[in-house]
């Protein structure tokens, strides 16, 4: 209940501070896991919606769509099924019209500092005393996959130097590495590029809109730009991103 209150407070604030504003193009909140796609689409639509992200983690942002703190959420939390977003959505929204739209799939991997100078390898080399390890938040789709490899591989959280020290977004798991105040951080590969990191490639996620049906016409400006081959070439143009799928509409 405490997650749901502090969604419940920020989405009041957003409420207080920018939707009573009136402002010359509609508000669109959205709020969810971290992507570096959702803020290019944000940049492109400048001239016809103002987009507030909030990058809380996939299971926060469908909390607060649930809670209609916010128009529209991003997610990318595999379900022990395999399949991608698609139970966590009817899990919250058994009793609604939802719509699933698939932004872009990405890879994803371990960010390590450039010249691998801890020699990391592989998941197992987390646990060693010599390396320290910045997480991603709870409810993240990252941290949620990481979770399941560790109870697989039988590796304690515990038991690895760090792991309770999370950040909400893969920019900040990037510079903590950069830094030097962590050796090896889960995130993207588009983002370990933009910090000029090494990478150890691990899977491929897929990254869905999730919006209320009676949402559509409000987001139709964003649903359409998805569309658009300007779209997709600055999505192509992200290291470790697939645009073959964007756009596509996933049946509930």
């Amino acid at each position: 209940m405490e997650k749901i209150y502090r969604i419940q407070a920020s989405g009041f604030l957003v409420q207080e501070l920018i939707l009573t504003e009136n402002p010359a193009r509609p508000v669109i909140v959205f709020s969810g896991g971290h992507d570096l796609a959702v803020e290019l689409l944000a940049s492109q639509l400048t001239n016809y919606l103002n987009i507030l992200t909030l990058p809380v983690g996939s299971l926060d942002g469908l909390v607060a769509l649930r809670q209609n703190l916010c128009n529209v959420s991003g997610v990318d939390l595999l379900a022990p099924s395999g399949e991608y977003n698609l139970p966590f959505i009817r899990h919250f929204f058994p009793d609604r019209a939802m719509q699933v739209v698939t932004l872009a799939h990405r890879e994803q991997g371990l960010m390590i500092a450039a010249g691998n100078p801890k020699a990391i390898h592989a998941l197992a080399d987390l646990a060693r005393s010599d390396v320290t390890f910045s997480n991603r938040n709870l409810g993240s789709g990252t941290r949620l996959w990481l979770d399941r490899q560790l109870q697989a591989l039988v590796i304690p959280a515990k038991s690895i130097p760090g792991y309770e020290n999370a950040v909400s977004t893969h920019i900040e798991c990037a510079r903590s590495v950069q830094t030097g105040k962590a050796d090896g951080a889960l995130g993207l590969r588009a983002v370990a590029h933009q910090f000029e990191l090494d990478f150890l490639p691990l899977f491929i996620d897929r990254y869905d809109l999730v919006f209320e049906q009676e949402q559509s016409n409000l987001l139709s400006p964003l649903l359409e730009t998805i569309q658009t081959s300007v779209f997709r070439q600055g999505i192509g143009a992200l290291t470790g991103y697939e645009s073959t799928h964007t756009g596509e509409q996933i049946p509930l």
